[in-house]
C-alpha cells in the first residue's frame, strides 16, 4: 500500500513537472514568436523542441508524427526550435497531442530532447521572401571530375611543415595553407612585397586554364588559400580588401557541400548552397559590397527535395530539412592587384574612401548624428562579442539591487545584455536599450526588455521604485543631453524612489584605488583585449527636441569639473589608447572585434561602421566624467537629493532620491 502510494505521488509529481514545462514552452512561443496556442483540439499542432533550430531534421521528426495519423503538412521554419504539423483529422491531431507530448527523441547530434505539443488554429511564422543571388555571384556545379577532386585533396599534405611555416597555419577553427602569397586574416590582405617561394601548385595549372577558356575567370590567379573545415567550424563574415585583389575571387568546394551566408550592408541575407565540386565565382557587387562567411554549425538547413543541389536556400518551410556537414576543403583563388581599386563602390573602397575624423558637436543635431554613428551603430555591430565579455555583475550594483524591498519595480535604462535584470528575483525588473541586437540577447535569456530611446522612455511617470543606469550617460555628447538623460531617469521614479548611476571616470586612479581599466592586460592569447572593463550599458538615440538645444559651453559648471584635460570643442575627437590614462574628456574608445587580437595593430580610419570588416576596430564615443561632475549634473535637477557619491573601479557613481 505504501509502495503504491509512493508511486502515485511520484507519478503526480512527474505529471505536474511535465505540465509546467508544457505551459512554459507555450508561453515562450507566444512571447518570442507570437505563436498563440488554443485550449481546444484542432488539426494543427506546434511542436516545441522539434525544429531545425535545435538539430531535429525532417527525416527524423516526420516518422514520429506519422505514427499518430496521416500528416498533411510538416512545416519547419529555418533556424527555429519548433515546427508545425497538420493532420487530416482532428482525431489524429488529438492522438498526437496525447501520445507525443513529453515524448523523448534523439536529435541529429545524438542528444535527448523532449517534445511539447500544443494546438494552434494555424501555422504562424515570419515569412521571408525569396532573395535573388547577390549581383555578380555565380555557382557552377560539377566544375571538376571526382578524379580531379581526389588528386587535389591528395596534393595537400596537412602534416606539420617545419621548414616552411608560412605555407601552413593552424587557426582556431580550421587548417590553412597559403600559396603564392600568405593571406592575412587580420586585414584580409596580403603583403605584396613578400611572395612565397614556389608559386601555386602545378596541379592547379590545367584546371585554371580550363576556367580561363570557359570565361569563369579573366585573370590567372597568383594566390591560393586552402582551408580545411571540420563539421561545426566556419569563417567570420568578411570582404576581401578591395585594393588587395582583382575583381574576381573564386572558391572551389571539395569533400563536402556547405551553405555560405551572404549579407548586404542593409541587412539582407542570402544563404547559398555550395555543392561538392562546385565553383563559387564572386565579381562586382557580390565581391565588393556583400560579406561572405560560413556560420559555425554541424548541420545546414537545406531543401529536402532530392533534385535540389545548389543556389539559394528558399523559405519554403514545407521543404526544408537538415544536412549534416562533412569535412570540406576549399581552394580559394585570387589575383593580387598592383594598382589602386577603382570599383563602383567608393564609399566602402579602401582605395577611394576619403574620410575625416568626427569633430566635437556644436549643435544638438550634430550631437545626435555623432551618437548615431559612434555609439548606436557600433553596438549593433559588436553586440554579440560585447555580450560575451559582460557576465560578471559589479558587487556594489548587486548590493544596491538586493537592498531594495521585495516587489519593487525597477527599470534598467541601457540594460545591454541584461546582466543585472535577474540579480534579485524578488524584484520586478524591466530593461531597455537602444540596441535591438542587445535586446534580442536579453529576450533569448527570457528577460523583460524592449528597445527605446533613453531620452524618451515609454514608461509612465512615477511608476518605478528604482532605476539603474550603468555606463550609459557617458555616451551622450553634450552636457545638456546628459542632464536630459538624468531628468528622464528621475521622471520614472515615484517620490522617494532611488536611482543608481555609473559613468566612466577621467581619473582612472583615485585615492590609491587602481582602476581595472589600467591593469596590465594578461589575457591569454586567443582572447580579446577587453578595453572597457567598466562598460555595461548601451545608449539611446536622441529624438529631436527644440528645448534641448545646447553646446558644450551651455553648462560651464558641469563641463569644467576641475579636470586637467585638453579641450576638444570645435576640434577633432582624439582616439584614446586603450588601458592608458585619459588625456581628454571627449574621446573615441576603440573596440577590437574578435579576430583582431593584437594590441599593436593599427587603428583603422574613421568612417561609417561596416559589418563587412571582420577584426575591425570600432570607435565608440565617450565623455569621461571628472571628479564632482556627475554630482554637479544631478544637482541641476530640482526634484532630487544625492544620497551617496563614490568612486568604484574607474567609475564615478551616484545614488540619488526623488523628493
Amino acid at each position: 500500500m505504501d509502495t503504491n502510494h509512493q508511486s502515485n505521488i511520484k507519478l503526480s509529481k512527474t505529471k505536474k513537472k511535465f505540465l509546467r514545462k508544457q505551459i512554459k514552452a507555450r508561453n515562450t512561443l507566444l512571447r518570442h514568436e507570437g505563436i498563440e496556442a488554443v485550449s481546444y483540439a484542432t488539426q494543427s499542432l506546434v511542436v516545441a523542441n522539434g525544429g531545425l533550430g535545435n538539430s531535429v531534421s525532417r527525416k527524423q521528426l516526420l516518422p514520429v508524427l506519422e505514427k499518430c495519423g496521416l500528416v498533411e503538412a510538416l512545416l519547419m521554419p529555418p533556424n527555429k526550435p519548433y515546427s508545425f504539423v497538420r493532420y487530416t483529422t482532428t482525431e489524429e491531431s488529438r492522438k498526437a497531442y496525447v501520445t507525443l507530448n513529453g515524448k523523448e527523441i534523439v536529435d541529429d547530434l545524438g542528444q535527448k530532447i523532449i517534445l511539447y505539443l500544443n494546438f494552434v488554429e494555424k501555422a504562424q511564422w515570419k515569412e521571408m521572401g525569396l532573395q535573388p543571388l547577390p549581383p555578380g555571384l555565380m555557382v557552377v556545379e560539377e566544375i571538376i571530375s571526382s578524379e580531379d577532386e581526389k588528386m587535389l585533396l591528395e596534393s595537400i599534405i596537412w602534416t606539420e611543415d617545419t621548414d616552411n611555416q608560412n605555407f601552413q597555419k593552424s587557426l582556431k577553427h580550421r587548417r590553412v595553407k597559403h600559396f603564392g602569397y600568405e593571406f592575412h586574416y587580420e586585414n584580409n590582405n596580403v603583403d605584396k612585397d613578400k611572395p612565397l617561394p614556389g608559386g601555386l601548385p602545378d596541379i592547379c595549372d590545367s584546371i585554371l586554364e580550363k576556367w580561363l577558356k570557359k570565361g569563369y575567370i579573366k585573370h590567372k590567379p597568383d594566390q591560393l588559400t586552402v582551408n580545411q573545415y571540420e563539421p561545426g567550424h566556419g569563417i567570420p563574415p568578411h570582404i576581401d580588401t578591395h585594393s588587395a585583389f582583382e575583381d574576381e575571387i573564386v572558391s572551389l568546394s571539395l569533400g563536402s557541400e556547405i551553405v555560405m551566408d551572404f549579407k548586404h550592408p542593409d541587412g539582407v541575407t542570402v544563404q547559398v548552397m555550395l555543392p561538392r565540386r562546385s565553383l563559387l565565382v564572386m565579381t562586382g557587387e557580390s565581391r565588393y559590397l556583400w560579406t561572405h562567411g560560413i556560420t559555425p554549425r554541424k548541420f545546414d538547413t537545406v531543401q529536402a527535395s532530392e533534385h535540389y543541389k545548389s543556389g539559394i536556400i528558399t523559405s519554403d518551410i514545407g521543404d526544408l530539412t537538415l544536412n549534416k556537414r562533412g569535412i570540406r576543403t576549399s581552394f580559394t583563388f585570387r589575383k593580387v592587384r598592383h594598382t589602386p581599386c577603382n570599383c563602383s563602390y567608393s564609399s566602402v573602397c579602401d582605395s577611394q574612401r576619403k574620410e575625416t575624423p568626427p569633430s566635437f558637436p556644436e549643435s544638438d543635431k550634430e550631437a545626435s548624428q555623432l551618437e548615431q554613428e559612434y555609439v548606436h551603430r557600433v553596438y549593433e555591430e559588436i553586440a554579440g562579442h560585447f555580450s560575451s565579455t559582460r557576465h560578471t555583475p559589479w558587487p556594489r550594483i548587486v548590493e544596491f539591487l538586493k537592498a531594495l524591498p521585495s516587489g519593487s519595480i525597477v527599470a534598467d535604462i541601457g540594460c545591454g545584455n541584461g546582466k543585472y535584470l535577474g540579480i534579485n528575483k524578488e524584484l520586478y525588473m524591466i530593461g531597455c536599450d537602444r540596441s535591438q541586437s542587445l535586446v534580442d540577447i536579453c529576450r533569448e535569456k527570457q528577460l523583460q526588455a524592449f528597445v527605446c530611446d533613453a531620452l524618451a522612455i515609454p514608461v509612465r511617470s512615477g511608476s518605478c521604485d528604482a532605476c539603474i543606469s550603468i555606463a550609459v550617460i557617458h555616451h551622450f555628447s553634450t552636457a545638456g543631453r546628459r542632464v536630459a538623460a538624468l531628468q528622464e531617469l528621475v521622471r520614472l521614479l515615484r517620490p522617494g524612489g532611488k536611482a543608481l548611476i555609473y559613468v566612466w571616470a577621467m581619473e582612472q586612479e583615485y585615492n590609491n584605488q587602481k582602476s581595472k581599466y589600467l591593469k596590465e592586460n594578461r589575457i591569454s592569447q586567443g582572447k580579446k583585449e577587453i578595453s572597457d572593463t567598466s562598460m555595461q550599458g548601451q545608449l539611446v538615440e536622441q529624438m529631436p527636441d527644440a528645448n534641448s538645444q545646447d553646446s558644450a559651453a551651455s553648462v560651464p559648471s558641469i563641463q569644467e569639473g576641475g579636470c586637467n584635460s585638453r579641450k576638444v570643442t570645435n576640434s577633432e575627437l582624439p582616439i584614446h589608447t586603450n588601458r592608458t590614462t585619459f588625456h581628454s574628456q571627449d574621446v573615441l574608445v576603440p573596440w577590437h572585434l574578435k579576430g583582431n587580437l593584437g594590441k599593436d595593430k593599427p587603428v583603422e580610419p574613421f568612417g561609417p561602421i561596416r559589418s563587412h570588416d571582420p577584426g575591425s576596430v570600432f570607435h565608440r564615443y565617450y565623455h569621461v566624467f571628472c571628479d564632482g561632475e556627475l554630482e554637479a549634473a544631478c544637482q541641476t535637477l530640482s526634484n532630487v537629493s544625492i544620497l551617496q557619491s563614490y568612486y568604484d573601479q574607474g567609475n564615478w557613481c551616484v545614488i540619488l532620491q526623488k523628493i
